[in-house]
Parts: C-alpha cells; sequence; structure tokens
C-alpha cells in the first residue's frame, strides 16, 4: 500500500483543504507527486478533529502486462457524508488519481455549505499596457480550448483544471487546487501550443498515457508530425491497419490520450502559484462548443447576466473525454455539470449570491472558438484567441470602447484589428469581423428555447432570474430584428 499525503490549494492558507491517498499503483502515486503539493507536514501540524478527505484505490487483479482485467468488476464509491472515495479495478487517472475529479465533488459540496465556489477553472495571467497583469478564470468543458488557452505564448499559466474562489474582503480571489497539469494530448502541436509542445519533448519528468511509443518516443494525434507505422500502444503491439474485434481500426494513440507534467516545469508558470491568499480575478469566461449562435467573444452586461446568459447556458458538443461519444449536443452549465453533487440551481444561485457581496465583481465574459459558418468551416483559427483574451484585459480595465449587442457588448472593429496586428502580426479583415460579430437571431432564439427547457424540465430549484434573463434577452433579440432582420451586422449597432 502507497500512502500519499496532499494538500489542495497552498499549503497554510484559508483555501488548503487535507487529503490522504492510499493505493497500489505507482503510476497513481507518481501522478499524485507531479499534480499536488505535498502535505504531509500540514497533516502532523494538524489536530486530531482536523477535516481532510480520503481515497481508497487498487488497481485490482492484473496481467502480465500489469493491466487491470476485471473491468466487469470496476467500482467507483463517493461517501460524502465520511469524505471517502472508494475505487477498485481501474486504473485511468479520472478513477483512479481520487484528488482530480472524484474529490472535486465532495469540494464542490463543502464549498456550497461554507459559502465559496469550487469551480471546474483554469487561472491565468494576462500581461495588458504598462507591465500590468491581470487575472483571469475560466470554465470550458473538455477539450473546448481551456488548456490552450491558459497556455497562450506570452502570458502566465496559474491552473488549467480545478480553482477555489473565495471572497476576501469583498474581493474575488482564487488558487489553483493543484500545481500540475493532467491534460490531453490530441492535436497539442508547435503551432498551435508551442510551450507545452516544447515541454512534452525536452528531457524531464512527464508521465505519458493510453500514446504510441515507438524507441522510446511517444507519439499522438495531431502532433504535427507522421506518425510510426508500429510501435506499442494501448492494445498492446501495434501496426498500421490493426482491428479490434469489432472489426474497427485501431488508431495509433488514443483520442483521451493525457499527459502529467508539474507546472513548475513551464517557463510560463505564473509565481503567484503558491500564493496562499491567490489572485484577485479581473475577469471570468465561460466558452464551449458552439457552432451556430454565440459570437467569438462578448461580455455580459452584469454580473447576474454573465452567471446565466454564458455560465447556466452554457452549450456544447460532448467529446470522447466526457462520455465516450462525440457530437452530441448538451447544457454543460458552467462546465461543472459533469462533476456537480448539488443540485444545479443551488449552484446558479451560490454564484449569483457571491457576486452580489463583492465590491468590485470580476467582468464575466463568453468565449466561443468554434463557430462555423453555413457551409460547416470555422470561422477562427486557433490563434485568434489570443486576441479575445488581450481584448478582454483592455475591457477590464476599461480602456478600449464596446457595441452594445442583444446578447453582450461586442468588441469594435478598430480595436480588435489593432489588437490582430500587435499580437498576431496579422491583417484583420472587416469582412471576417461582420462574419465572427453577426448576431444570428434565429439560432440565438432557438439556443435560448433550449436553455430554457432544459431547466424547466431538468432543475425542480431553477432561480427565477434565469428566466427573467433569458426572457430580457428573448425581447431584445426580437426587438433587433423587427429593426434589422435575421442576421445583424455588428456594424448596425453603432448607432
Amino acid at each position: 500500500m502507497i500512502v500519499r499525503f496532499l494538500s489542495l490549494g497552498p499549503p497554510n492558507s484559508i483555501f488548503t483543504i487535507l487529503g490522504l491517498q492510499c493505493t497500489d499503483s505507482w503510476y497513481v502515486a507518481h501522478s499524485e507527486d507531479l499534480l499536488f503539493r505535498p502535505g504531509y507536514e500540514a497533516f502532523r501540524q494538524s489536530g486530531s478533529d482536523r477535516e481532510f478527505l480520503r481515497v481508497l484505490h487498487s488497481a485490482g487483479k492484473l496481467n502480465e502486462d500489469m493491466t487491470s482485467i476485471e473491468h466487469e468488476k470496476k467500482r467507483i464509491y463517493i461517501d460524502h457524508m465520511d469524505n471517502t472515495i472508494y475505487s477498485i479495478n481501474t486504473q485511468y487517472a479520472g478513477n483512479s488519481v481520487g484528488f482530480k475529479k472524484l474529490a472535486f465533488r465532495l469540494a464542490i459540496r463543502k464549498a456550497s455549505m461554507e459559502g465559496w465556489l469550487a469551480e471546474h477553472m483554469m487561472l491565468m495571467g494576462v500581461h495588458g499596457p504598462g507591465g500590468r497583469k491581470t487575472y483571469f478564470a475560466g470554465a470550458f468543458p473538455s477539450a473546448c480550448g481551456k488548456t490552450s488557452t491558459a497556455m497562450l505564448p506570452g502570458e502566465t499559466i496559474l491552473g488549467d483544471d480545478i480553482a477555489y474562489i473565495r471572497n476576501i474582503d469583498s474581493v474575488v480571489r482564487a488558487v489553483n487546487v493543484e500545481c500540475g497539469i493532467f491534460g490531453i494530448l490530441q492535436d497539442i502541436n508547435p503551432r498551435d501550443d508551442p510551450l507545452i509542445f516544447k515541454v512534452l519533448n525536452i528531457p524531464g519528468e512527464v508521465i505519458f498515457s493510453n500514446v504510441l511509443v515507438k524507441d522510446g518516443k511517444p507519439y499522438w494525434l495531431g502532433m504535427g508530425c507522421e506518425l510510426p507505422k508500429e510501435g506499442i500502444n494501448f492494445s498492446g503491439a501495434w501496426y498500421e491497419g490493426k482491428i479490434e474485434e469489432s472489426g474497427a481500426k485501431i488508431p495509433p494513440a488514443h483520442k483521451n490520450a493525457r499527459y502529467t507534467v508539474a507546472l513548475k516545469a513551464l517557463e510560463n508558470c505564473d509565481p503567484e502559484l503558491e500564493n496562499p491568499l491567490g489572485v484577485e480575478l479581473g475577469g471570468i469566461m465561460y466558452g464551449g462548443r458552439d457552432a451556430k449562435a454565440y459570437v467569438p467573444v462578448q461580455q455580459s452586461f452584469d454580473w447576474e447576466h454573465g452567471i446565466i446568459a454564458y455560465g447556466a447556458s452554457l452549450e456544447t458538443e460532448t467529446t470522447f473525454a466526457i462520455i465516450g461519444q462525440e457530437g452530441v449536443p448538451e447544457i454543460n452549465m458552467m462546465s461543472i455539470q459533469d462533476f456537480i453533487s448539488i443540485p444545479l440551481g443551488k449552484n446558479i444561485r451560490n454564484n449569483l449570491e457571491i457576486g452580489r457581496k463583492l465590491r468590485k465583481a470580476p467582468i464575466i465574459f463568453g468565449v466561443n472558438y468554434f463557430l462555423q459558418d453555413k457551409e460547416g468551416k470555422f470561422l477562427n483559427s486557433n490563434r485568434d484567441k489570443h486576441v479575445w483574451i488581450k481584448w478582454m484585459e483592455l475591457r477590464v480595465h476599461n480602456e478600449v470602447g464596446a457595441i452594445k449587442s442583444p446578447t453582450g457588448w461586442l468588441p469594435k472593429y478598430e480595436d480588435l484589428r489593432r489588437l490582430f496586428s500587435q499580437v498576431l502580426n496579422r491583417d484583420y479583415g472587416k469582412e471576417d469581423y461582420i462574419k465572427q460579430f453577426t448576431i444570428r437571431v434565429p439560432e440565438n432564439l432557438a439556443k435560448i428555447e433550449r436553455v430554457q427547457r432544459f431547466y424547466q424540465e431538468n432543475v425542480t430549484d431553477t432561480p427565477l432570474e434565469l428566466f427573467g434573463i433569458l426572457y430580457l434577452q428573448r425581447e431584445r433579440l426580437l426587438e433587433a430584428r423587427e429593426s434589422f432582420g435575421d442576421y445583424i451586422s455588428p456594424e448596425s449597432f453603432k448607432g
């Protein structure tokens, strides 16, 4: 039995939660050494009544390849009354590294009872004019751009997965629960993700899982080079054209291949990572996969509008990383729905309430990297997100103007043109701007209907504010359609 004493959040902090894991897997133990802070000394200094979370895990019976073989007996239990997680006959990190998403469910309950937030959010520092740095949190469902946003070149990463958020002296402050990254490898390449790609390809302490291995080197899907025709992967000895029992071709690497690395291995790791008071948030962003409705970036009218219209209304398409299916549209409230352990309506109320008690609330933004035209072509490149982030940083400090639309405040073309030149050294045409920021009234009305129907049919404790804010958004869209039609250029709102 391997025992790990862990600290969730920086030690000796108001944010700190202690954790204890017992496992028989060195993979689990090694992963937790990279992902979490040591907690042994904190345990030693704590009294016998100190509350802590605990995980009991066993990979179960193994074959000669050290792989769990009794899959039909896989069981995962979470006892929220005793703050204990039990996991057996499984090795996948999401099931076995218990202080990732399993203990996250316990933290959500604890936060709800104590008046703070445990959120599925990345944390990053964005550099602004005059050497300024503004901190943002961002909620994105899996494979929707969260880690790539947190890893933007020239900015700093504080966390990529789970944040604890508290009202401290009427200001929102946040910490990264972890000190490492357990990230999805697919499509990480030197052009779109240069910083993380560099770390994964130089000597250092990295754990790879579900990749293709050839001559001791890991390969994954979408890494920007030709993959070997044979090697070792999750199916054992692999060769191009190998098929499984169902007749389907086995890919060289799994779509859910992962890497684990310490944040301090990254050259852009934020120096405030271990600050026991966390960092003050200037902005919060919500983003999913929305091919039809929302524009690439927009600012909410106020805290309540942002929480409802962007957070509670977050829509995405499922990925293999979530449920083993791809392309299924769903509401994913604040990107926390897959892990929620309290009533959904209660979670919305918790978010609304914390904003109402602040002296200065962070500005809430909605982002969407996956908007498409009628032919299904993406209207943004992977690198455009950096411009949206820089615009948000300027908006937090009220240094650029914005256009009021029915769904939120939109960027002005002149500001984006300047930012595209500064950030990406690229021309940004008016035609692209209009395509990206046209308000699609029918699609937005349909989105409102889906969101409203979801909460009417599935959430008995939905706050009335949700329906009120959605009603007002619908009325703004209908009024705009009366004046400008179904598809409204952002230029139309200038007057």
